[in-house]
């Protein structure tokens, strides 16, 4: 069973290495052994796990955890991998929560500790619960399976999708045995990749986002043609509207053009957010945020494209790409914001191909080993630099002023600062990028020297500025020169409200020039970038849409 692991978390370090240690001694020929401390990091790598098709065999968590307890882990690992046998490492005091969990997270065993010597008190257990393990029928679980090529563009897109909106899927390469079986029993040939098998075994040849989000059980149709609240965006600002305006009664419906999350969601790592000291990775967030929203009834439609609003009195109306519409009581955007395209020569053929924009997390695994380039200096571009320092033998963040300070927040250079294997190259810039049929080789410009370079690498991860996504708002709400969307004091020009604005009142804080439209988070103008303020953005633009409703 070389691909099956045995999991450990704790967060005394020490423990953690010698509970790691004494399971390598004894399993490590047959079993991968993989350490964590903290049940967040452990859960972010079970999911890892389950992506790559491999499996856990026994969980061993310790009970006195901050952030999440042992128990906790233990019952969301469940979901990921509801066979693995479960062990709770507890300290005296605790036998009687260990007891407990027995009937909450159907516990296998649990230990004391310290379990020395290992070979009376841990080895004995373990053995018992990998030949049980071992012997307990697989549940056939169906699966959906990407086959594609290594550095196709389609075939990297199709991943990102399934990926992002937290859909397990298996990856087969079409030139490997597997993957040539899949296709030739689908009647397709490597010409037809990206190919999607989904799991009711329909083959899916090239699809588009919709195809596929309809085949694996994401709506893409709404239920209603009329709603009290319509929130544009699944990023941040979107959920946490979406979450406040249905736990309070609205009709709510929340439409997403690609995937829930936005760029945060595309995070590996979020550390400096409220509740969670150990930290949480951006799918984590976007995955609670967003079963949170479904379990209050919100409506949630992916990849639908918004393309235009229109006040027909007493509601908008919110014009979808495919000609059909529906309309909403009040609406609020949070549309967020995209990475600005690295302007460059080269570069814009090798998207998807070597060249990504954001952290494409699903890439990971697959720069083991190499050196990679980060461009940004941000904190999105230092959270994946420290995640994907994990893997690559060598990240390079290339930013073009003196230092991160002006941009990243002190922990994440803290981190950077203590990562041997993380290079920060000031005052530097990729000016072309080259290669056949993947990236191969960067150009890089130091901006004082103007000295020239050029660097042999097959990855390229770019996360620079941000532009707000409101072209396809038109002259319909009033936008900033850099088309961030106006809202409250700031639509007031010498006290006198914007033009055609109907109501006798000024606009609400969050309200937009078209009453009845709220802003949320990085799309509005004047907001603070950061993933709670967002939040709360969000939160607040739904106590305004109760305020507008009320006062019609």
């Amino acid at each position: 069973m070389q691909n099956a692991a045995i999991l450990t978390v704790d967060d005394d370090p020490s423990v953690s290495r010698s509970v790691a240690r004494d399971l390598r001694r004894r399993y490590g020929d047959r079993y991968r052994v993989i350490r964590a401390e903290s049940g967040s990091t452990a859960l972010d790598a079970l999911r890892e796990i389950k992506l790559r098709g491999e499996q856990v065999a026994v969980l061993l968590a310790d009970y006195r955890m901050p952030g999440m307890n042992g128990i906790e882990f233990l019952e969301a690992a469940m979901d990921v991998f509801p066979l693995a046998r479960r062990v709770l490492l507890t300290a005296y005091a605790d036998t009687d929560a260990a007891i407990n969990a027995i009937n909450i997270v159907d516990l296998d065993h649990y230990l004391l500790k310290p379990w020395n010597p290992p070979e009376e008190k841990l080895y004995p257990v373990l053995d018992a619960l990998l030949e049980a393990w071992l012997t307990t029928p697989a549940v056939t679980m169906p699966e959906t399976k990407v086959v594609g090529h290594r550095w196709s563009a389609r075939s990297f897109a199709v991943r990102d999708f399934l990926a992002r909106n937290l859909v397990p899927y298996r990856w087969l390469r079409a030139d490997e045995a597997e993957g040539a079986r899949l296709l030739a029993a689908a009647g397709l040939g490597e010409a037809d990749v990206p190919v999607v098998i989904t799991t009711d075994g329909k083959a899916l040849a090239r699809p588009t986002e919709t195809d596929l989000a309809a085949h694996v059980g994401m709506a893409t149709t709404p239920a209603s043609d009329l709603y009290d609240l319509a929130v544009i965006g699944g990023g941040p600002a979107g959920l946490g509207a979406a979450v406040y305006g249905a736990s309070e009664g609205l009709r709510t419906l929340l439409v997403e053009q690609r995937a829930t999350g936005g760029q945060a969601g595309q995070s590996s790592r979020i550390e400096n957010y409220l509740g969670f000291p150990d930290g949480v990775s951006g799918a984590q967030l976007t995955d609670r945020a967003r079963r949170q929203a479904q379990k209050f009834n919100a409506e949630m439609l992916t990849t639908r494209e918004v393309v235009g609003l229109e006040r027909q009195d007493p509601v908008t109306l919110l014009r979808f790409s495919d000609d059909t519409a529906v309309a909403a009581h009040t609406v609020v955007l949070a549309t967020g914001v995209s990475y600005r395209l690295l302007d460059a020569p080269g570069l814009a053929d090798l998207t998807g191909r070597g060249v990504f924009y954001g952290s494409a997390a699903i890439e990971a695994p697959n720069c083991s080993g190499e050196e990679i380039y980060i461009v940004g200096g941000a904190n999105s571009a230092g959270q994946g630099a420290v995640y994907f320092s994990r893997f690559a033998r060598k990240v390079h963040i290339l930013i073009r002023g003196d230092d991160l300070t002006r941009s990243m927040s002190r922990y994440l250079i803290d981190q950077i600062e203590g990562i041997a294997n993380i290079e920060v190259h000031p005052n530097t810039e990729v000016v072309g990028g080259e290669g056949r049929d993947h990236l191969e080789r960067l150009t890089l410009c130091d901006r004082r020297s103007g000295r020239v370079s050029t660097v042999p690498t097959s990855w390229l991860f770019v996360f620079i500025g941000a532009e707000p996504r409101t072209d396809w708002l038109g002259d319909v709400v009033a936008r900033d020169g850099n088309g961030y969307v106006l809202t409250g004091s700031d639509l007031l020009a010498d006290g006198l409200r914007p033009a055609g604005w109907a109501p006798s009142r000024d606009p609400y804080h969050l309200e937009s020039s078209m009453p009845g439209v709220f802003a949320a988070g990085d799309v509005r103008a004047g907001s603070v970038k950061r993933v709670a303020s967002a939040v709360g953005e969000g939160a607040m633009a739904v106590s305004l849409v109760h305020r507008y409703l009320e006062g019609r």
